[in-house]
């Protein structure tokens, strides 16, 4: 199990914030590994989904909703088994928003962990500050490149 973390204080009131990341049809803008999602069921604030990775490896979450606190992701089925935490924390008109992921990796990803690790580090800290432009309305020019992504090395599916 690796932990990965990335923080950032987003210059807009925790609503806001929360008004972004909430939406979480538009995860793989900010999670770039993320090629589609197929929500399953949705009821009251927890969200079962089928998340494509890399157009190859599907994964299974189930999300619950803290409105204006906390996303949790349990990663039940797929390449990736763990939890994905975003947590927020209001500071006057700003937010404190943290990401904490805890994963396995299984099949061949297992063995690759170590560059694995690094790049799901680099992409959560892409993501926290995507999640900061989105939030706080900044056109800052920045754009997503198509790039392959550690979960294009393999396809799970292979015997």
């Amino acid at each position: 199990m690796v932990e990965i973390k990335a923080a950032i204080e987003i210059n807009a009131p925790v609503d806001k914030v929360w008004e972004v990341i909430s939406d979480l049809d538009n995860d793989s803008k900010f999670w770039t590994a993320i090629t589609s999602i197929r929500n399953i069921s949705h009821e009251n604030n927890v969200v079962k989904r089928e998340v494509l990775l890399a157009k190859i490896n599907k994964c299974l979450q189930t999300i619950t909703l803290y409105p204006n606190q906390q996303i949790h992701t349990e990663w039940t089925k797929g390449t990736i088994k763990g939890t994905k935490d975003i947590f927020l924390t209001s500071k006057n008109n700003t937010t404190y928003l943290e990401a904490v992921l805890n994963y396995k990796f299984t099949g061949m990803a297992g063995l690759m962990g170590g560059k694995i690790t690094k790049d799901i580090q680099t992409e959560t800290e892409r993501a926290v500050e995507f999640i900061k432009i989105k939030a706080e309305g900044v056109n800052t020019g920045l754009k997503m490149e198509e790039r392959t992504h550690w979960a294009d090395m393999y396809d799970d599916n292979e015997k």
